[in-house]
Order: C-alpha cells, then structure tokens, then sequence
C-alpha cells in the first residue's frame, strides 16, 4: 500500500457528473466522474474505470512503487477487466496520476483462503510524487466509497510499512502510520488487530476494515474468526 500524503488545508472545488458503464459492469454499476480544480490543473477522478479506457490512456513515469509505470498500467488493464474488481483513476488530461485498486483477496492468503465471498481487498493506492499535497488520494477514496456496491463488502486493506514512501516524503515510519490511518479513517475504516503473520511481522504493519452496511451477518461472524487463528497456550 501506497499512498498521497496530503495537505489538509487545501480544499479543491469540483463538480461531479455521471455516465453509464457500458461494458462488463452494465447491468450492475455505474461510472462516476469527479472533476477537481486544484493548484495542479484540472484532475478528473473516475471509478470504476474500464479496461479499454485505461489501455487508451497514459501514465505517469512516477507511479512505480510496486513496478515500473508502463507495466503498472498493465496490471490496471488487467484487474480492471476481472469479475468482482475494479479500478478507480485519477488523470490529468490523458495521462493516469493516481489509483486504487480494489479485488477479491488471493486464493493462498489467509483473507482468501476461507472463501467467504463478501471480503473485497483494498489492493494499491498510489499518487504520482508530482500531484501529492492536493488531497488527491482522499478524494479517490471519498469517490471510491460513496458507490453504494461498498455496502456489500467487508473492505479490508493490508498496510506494510515496506510500501511506503518513506524516503520520497522524508516521514518516519510513524508519522506515515498516521497519513495512512487519517485516510482510511475519513472513509469509515477502521484498525483491527490480528495475529495475521506479515501484518504482525512489524508493530507499523495495520489491518484495516471497513464492513458495509448490508453484508450478513454469517460473512461477518465468519470475519471475526479469521482475525486471531493461532491457539492460545
């Protein structure tokens, strides 16, 4: 996990559209576009962003924290055009600045391992070095979570210390901890503990969660039970 660290004094105006999806998600969801006026240009959110339309865009060379910028923008093509996952971008004209990526957790990670299919991972969220300071990851998250389909998950998001920008931004890890948890607390997620081995590998390491507000009852006691699932001697 990747992330803007933000300037929380600056306050970008935008207006907001919305146009239909016409490929995979049709019948189901809809696109939702943001536009921001910010002290770097006018920026449009959108999400979920199509694969086609990703695969027409370009990308910022700055966005490599997980992989260079070009196969970055492959794996976006990719995850945008899978069942159950999606992506939302940010873009200054053309060109891609920022993202979240949001899929079922891994079949071999603990998340995934135990089938219950309203789990939805928080993959990524990055933002070009360039675009950092104006707020932007917030409103991709603001934008990401007012779709109502949220409802239906438990969002969870896997925070390790060895993503973060810690030399591009100059923080300590603990001050990182605190950008990362203000951003996904202003979207109603929350730290919960776990004995989850790579979560657990390091005390600036974080599990966030969010439950939606129509997910059952069955996937959310099931939830719980996944948390802590060493025995206790």
């Amino acid at each position: 996990m990747f992330s803007d660290v933000e300037n929380y004094a600056c306050e970008p105006e935008f207006t907001a559209e919305v146009t239909p999806v016409t490929s995979a998600y049709a019948s189901t969801r809809s696109s939702t576009i943001q536009l921001l006026d910010t002290a770097k240009g006018r920026i449009s959110v959108e999400g979920p962003t199509l694969s086609e339309k990703i695969s027409g865009l370009g990308i910022d060379e700055g966005l490599r924290a997980f992989r260079p910028a070009w196969r970055q923008k492959e794996a976006l093509v990719e995850i945008a055009g899978l069942e159950d996952s999606w992506v939302v971008c940010a873009c200054q004209g053309e060109t891609i600045i920022g993202y979240i990526t949001f899929h079922p957790p891994g079949e071999f990670e603990r998340w995934g391992r135990a089938g219950i299919s309203e789990i939805l991972e928080l993959g990524a969220i990055e933002v070009a070095p360039g675009y950092r300071n104006i707020r932007l990851g917030r409103e991709m998250m603001q934008l990401a979570f007012a779709d109502p389909v949220m409802e239906k998950y438990i969002v969870i998001s896997t925070e390790y210390y060895w993503h973060w920008d810690l030399d591009g931004t100059g923080l300590t890890v603990w001050e990182y901890q605190n950008v990362m948890s203000r951003l996904m607390e202003s979207v109603g997620m929350v730290k919960r503990d776990t004995d989850e081995q790579e979560i657990s590998a390091h005390p600036a390491n974080m599990l966030m969660v969010r439950v939606g507000s129509t997910v059952s009852a069955e996937a959310t006691e099931a939830f719980e039970k996944l948390l802590f699932r060493k025995k206790k001697s």
